[in-house]
């Protein structure tokens, strides 16, 4: 008997272009099968786009490279025949006599002929929709199957507007799209699991099924421990599809799911599956589902939406997502390291925009685990969930088309809680040049059937918040109705949990919620109503340029609770622009100095065409790269910008939490990332190469954080969750430190505010500045500001600024590069396999540690294993080099000096990791991409000790070096 089983066919595929190949479908797939990558056919990129293929088979340029997609032709100029392929590939399967097997696509854009051993499937149009087809009368059982796909890009692909834009527009039983949804009632205390699946009968008779769900958590040592078990008896007719619902599971005080920085992302394993009398096991399906609810509402003091979790209120801290890659060369791997950066950075909510991509399960997968809430904008695309055959399926990854020659000046979307975006943006239809459609899209019905396969596909994963129907507009009025009344809640989802189990009387008497469509979550018709920005889609986000950092704090800056969309700059660090552009890529904007002595840059070309932004506003901002002094060179000029990049994204976070529910509720930033080599609204960029405003963003958004309001000079704190475990919804028994460093390395101000009481999701103002109000100024210092536990001294919460006086200007940093502050870094090194993980521990050896106070000593607190902050259990974690960690193979401890003789700030020191190469070419980007930064861009005072822990996967047959850079250290010294 064969094997019941999954097959990816992700690997071996060749294409050509159609109007290149002379023969038939039938005759690719039974007498005249290509044989190799020989002329017409290629290697194929799969998943991936036909320009991705092109790409890679050098046929077209880079079109992330340079210039060099303005010499790529657009579709609206070629015509769909020129972006019109085929994809081929061949494979194996071996079949018992009662087994099925079906052929799943997980995705294609946009409609397509399929071919299997001469047999012909037209597959119906629709936006990255999934197919299933039932190919078990056409596979040969015991020997090579030959499949070939035709694969067509939409009707109407659109033109970008002159003025750019953001885009274009078999088995007896198999079980189809369940749904699972948890209800709460006494306080969480108890819970149900409601559970509905399809089932579909391919079979000529009745099938007499047992239906099982199987419910697992995971415990210590890689064992499950079965929370549910239960076998349900169900007859499905002979080729009739039906929808049957368990009875609930209840289950009593379960471990819960918690977004980023609030608590433990606990997930059980759900599992379901189908035996038919007379053939065995036919299905099987798996899910991991995480328990919580998600309750949304208008915000009665801000006006801002307000989103709960289980209850309690979470502050969002997000940012805007397009997709991983434009050519959609996804891959769980890259998936994993983009969402950990979102996690990393403190955030908690990703905005998914509608103009890219309803992402796949693999991305809100790892928004689960790393608790990030998702928004997806507009259910653009869509992405089927793992194959659901039976027996032996065979699921082909996405065969995605890029024809189009993108402008790339789109916009994006994102995770922790994600919200999901449908495909309403405007810019090909209704707000074009010219307005082909303004009641697009164009069919309507397929748009609707592309947004329920979108919800069936998303709709068990816990980190996805809402649904929004549209980017800055709404649907037409027909779909927009449609999507309102098939996306309503529940009552279930329309209640208080807090109110007890009265309600729960009559929650019998209504359907069972997992009948819904999805039941469990809002729609909201577009990304600027009904609590977001203005709530009237009167374009009220942005702005999207350079600020004053005090801006943020102040009260005329944005006058709305809750900002979908608030931009600023992204250069990235020169490396990455050396790798992405060619020479004449390198040179630095021109200062042009303006009548009204404001200073406007003029990028060069081709800066501006990858969608540079100023870090200056003509008029309204200063140079912010001017006030460290006049940049020299590339090098000079990204050092520059990283020290804007991290005050500028440090003082947005800042300034929206210090106004924490007295004025907003939340803001999402433009943007997260590029999905290109784009110079705008990144922290990190297409190489995966963080900017310093990643590490402003995660030090802002910590969930327990101390900052200085820039506009009052009021030092803060803000205890942004509910700190759990505790006998009082406070944090107790806390101190802050101040200390103010001058250039010399003199420490002008030194105090301790003991004995402190903060009372959780608030912000509190404790003391204002004396300095800069005191007599002894100096124009430019060192702010360092440190929270922590009063039992053991542990760090809760650090951050380190640099300022100067009102009207003054950074440039007397220009000369501190030339101070020469010594640094002791001890590092040891675990490797298992590839995975390196580095620990340092990094010490400013110009000053030795005074003991009569905490300054020099980071000993930072960790939270606990469920991602809580117990603060009557918060142990700090000595920063000294542990003991060998278990597993793996650790290397001797290595000490590294380097040397000074002066006493002072190391200031913004960061660490890159390259491959070691004995034949390095001059100009070669050496770097190993990513890296996991514990920290960097940080600072340390006169005898101020950190740790700082990277990991990252080292290529076969390379050596990692890892290197320190920093404001005063710019020749860069090798650690290991």
């Amino acid at each position: 008997m064969g094997e019941m089983g999954k097959r990816k066919l992700d690997t071996g595929w060749l294409a050509a272009r159609s109007t290149e190949v002379k023969l038939t479908g039938v005759e690719l797939t039974t007498t005249h099968a290509p044989s190799g990558p020989d002329q017409p056919w290629m290697e194929a990129v799969v998943p991936g786009t036909v320009l991705a293929t092109l790409v890679k088979n050098n046929l077209v340029p880079d079109p992330f490279y340079g210039l060099e997609n303005e010499s790529i032709i657009d579709i609206a100029d070629s015509g769909r025949e020129y972006y019109t392929f085929w994809f081929f590939t061949t494979f194996h399967c071996k079949l018992s006599g009662n087994q099925h097997v079906d052929l799943n696509f997980r995705a294609i854009n946009y409609s397509a002929e399929v071919y299997l051993n001469g047999h012909k499937e037209v597959l119906p149009k629709g936006m990255f929709r999934r197919h299933s087809l039932d190919v078990t009368d056409i596979v040969h059982p015991d020997g090579e199957n030959l499949l070939a796909v035709l694969v067509y890009p939409p009707d109407h692909p659109g033109r970008i507007p002159p003025e750019g834009g953001q885009g274009g527009d078999h088995e007896p039983v198999k079980i189809v799209d369940p749904h699972l949804v948890s209800s709460f009632f006494d306080s969480y205390k108890r819970v149900y699991l409601h559970v509905t699946t399809g089932l579909v009968n391919k079979s000529a008779r009745v099938a007499e099924c047992s239906l099982n769900v199987l419910v697992t958590t995971e415990v210590k040592g890689g064992f499950c421990l079965v929370e549910h078990l239960r076998t349900e008896h169900v007859s499905v007719p002979p080729g009739a599809s039906v929808q049957y619902t368990f009875p609930k599971l209840s289950f009593y005080k379960p471990h819960l799911w918690w977004p980023n920085g609030m608590g433990k992302q606990s997930l059980y394993n759900v599992e379901i599956g189908v035996e038919v009398k007379g053939f065995g096991e036919s299905d099987m399906w798996n899910h991991h589902f995480g328990f919580r609810k998600i309750e949304s509402n208008i915000d009665s003091v801000t006006g801002g939406r307000l989103f709960k979790v289980n209850g309690q209120p979470v502050f969002i801290r997000g940012g805007n997502w397009i997709l991983s890659d434009g050519l959609l060369r996804l891959s769980k791997k890259r998936y994993q390291t983009d969402i950990k950066f979102h996690s990393d950075m403190n955030f908690n909510m990703i905005r998914c925009w509608g103009g890219g991509l309803a992402e796949r399960p693999e991305f809100y997968h790892y928004c689960d685990i790393y608790g990030l809430l998702v928004s997806p904008l507009s259910l653009y695309i869509v992405f089927p969930e793992g194959l659901q055959t039976i027996k032996y399926p065979i699921e082909l990854e996405p065969l995605w088309r890029f024809a189009s020659n993108w402008q790339l000046s789109y916009r994006v979307y994102l995770q922790d809680f994600v919200w999901q975006e449908f495909w309403i943006t405007g810019d090909c239809d209704g707000r074009g040049v010219p307005i082909s459609n303004p009641d697009g899209p164009l069919d309507h019905e397929l748009f609707l059937l592309c947004a329920r396969d979108t919800v069936k596909l998303l709709r068990n994963h816990p980190s996805l918040a809402l649904w929004v129907g549209g980017n800055e507009q709404v649907p037409p009025e027909d779909i927009n109705t449609a999507l309102k009344d098939e996306l309503k809640l529940h009552p279930y989802f329309q209640i208080s949990t807090q109110s007890g189990n009265s309600q729960e009387d009559i929650f019998p008497l209504l359907d069972d919620p997992s009948q819904y469509l999805d039941g469990t979550r809002i729609y909201i018709q577009g990304s600027m109503w009904d609590g977001f920005a203005d709530g009237k889609g009167d374009f009220s986000d942005g702005p999207y340029e350079i600020q004053y950092p005090e801006s943020f704090f102040k009260d005329d800056f944005y006058k709305y609770g809750f900002n979908p969309e608030v931009g600023s700059v992204g250069m990235p660090v020169a490396a990455t622009i050396r790798a992405t552009m060619p020479p004449e890529g390198w040179q630095i904007p021109l200062f042009k100095k303006l009548s009204n002595d404001y200073v406007e840059e003029v990028p060069n070309p081709m800066w501006e065409y990858h969608k540079y932004i100023a870090y200056s506003k003509p008029g309204l901002v200063h140079d912010q790269i001017l006030l460290y002094g006049a940049p020299t060179d590339l090098d000079d000029f990204c050092l520059k910008a990283q020290l804007v990049n991290y005050v500028q994204y440090r003082a947005l976070l800042e300034g929206w939490t210090s106004r924490m529910w007295s004025k907003y509720t939340g803001v999402l930033i433009w943007k997260n990332q590029n999905p290109w080599t784009g110079l705008r609204g990144q922290f990190y960029d297409h190489l995966h190469d963080q900017t310093a405003g990643f590490y402003g963003c995660r030090s802002a958004a910590e969930p327990i954080h101390v900052q200085l309001n820039l506009a009052t000079y009021f030092v803060e704190v803000i205890c942004a969750i509910l700190v759990v475990n505790t006998t009082s919804d406070e944090l107790s028994n806390v101190a802050i430190e101040v200390s103010e460093w001058d250039l010399e390395g003199n420490c002008l101000y030194y105090k301790v505010f003991e004995n402190l009481t903060i009372p959780s999701k608030r912000t509190v103002p404790i003391f204002e500045m004396d300095y800069p109000k005191s007599n002894n100024q100096t124009p430019v210092y060192f702010l360092l500001l440190k929270l922590y536990n009063i039992p053991d001294y542990g760090i809760l919460s650090r951050n380190f600024y640099w300022l100067y006086l009102p009207g003054g200007d950074y440039k007397l940093l220009e000369p501190y590069k030339k101070k020469k502050v010594p640094l002791k870094i001890t590092s040891e090194v675990f490797i298992d396999g590839s995975a390196h993980e580095i620990r340092m521990h990094v010490r400013n050896t110009s000053k030795k540690p005074d003991s009569n106070n905490l300054l020099y000593k980071n000993r930072f607190i960790e939270r606990d294993s469920d991602g809580d902050f117990d603060v009557a259990s918060l142990e700090a974690v000595n920063s000294r080099i542990e003991e060998k960690k278990e597993g793996g193979e650790a290397n001797a401890l290595r000490v590294t000096e380097v040397n000074g003789t002066e006493v002072g700030v190391a200031f913004f020191l960061h660490f890159s990791v390259h491959a070691w190469k004995p034949d390095h070419k001059e100009g070669e980007d050496t770097r190993i991409l990513p890296v996991h930064y514990s920290d960097n861009y940080f600072s340390l005072a006169p005898g101020e000790e950190m740790l700082v822990n990277l990991s990252f996967e080292v290529p076969p047959g390379v050596t990692p070096r890892v290197t320190v850079r920093g404001w005063n250290i710019h020749t860069g010294h090798t650690i290991l």
